[in-house]
């Protein structure tokens, strides 16, 4: 069994890959956009992403931009995880995520021996970053 987050975009699909990719690594892979599908799309929407794919090392996940008749709520009914290798780490990534966004929870130490933050990236996705010591 394999399970996967599939995020959903309001038309910046491309533009969080690329920021994802940009902070993580990896490489956005099985792009298709709308372009040659036969569906009732607006035109402007022909060049969104209807799929793609963020992988790298230790991670992978995919995600879309969602039609425009497609209801797509920012919210808190996940969070994205990532447990990194280092305190520098989980600093770095944490400011990157963070930038644009919202800090939730500071980057701190924590009551399970590790150092943690959360925060909401500019395009409203949760992240959840963790550097158990």
């Amino acid at each position: 069994m394999n399970i996967q987050a599939y995020l959903s975009f309001k038309g910046e699909c491309q533009q969080a890959l690329n920021f994802y990719k940009g902070i993580l690594g990896g490489d956005v892979i099985n792009t298709e956009t709308y372009e040659d599908k036969k569906i009732d799309i607006p035109e402007n929407y022909r060049s969104k992403l209807q799929h793609a794919e963020l992988k790298g090392r230790g991670f992978h996940f995919m995600a879309y931009d969602a039609a425009p008749d497609t209801p797509v709520t920012s919210g808190s009914a996940i969070s994205m995880s990532v447990d990194v290798e280092s305190h520098e780490k989980a600093k770095e990534i944490f400011n990157a995520l963070s930038k644009g966004g919202k800090v939730n929870t500071p980057l701190q130490e924590t009551s399970w021996n590790a150092i943690y933050g959360r925060c909401t990236d500019q395009y409203g996705i949760q992240w959840m970053v963790n550097y158990k010591k």
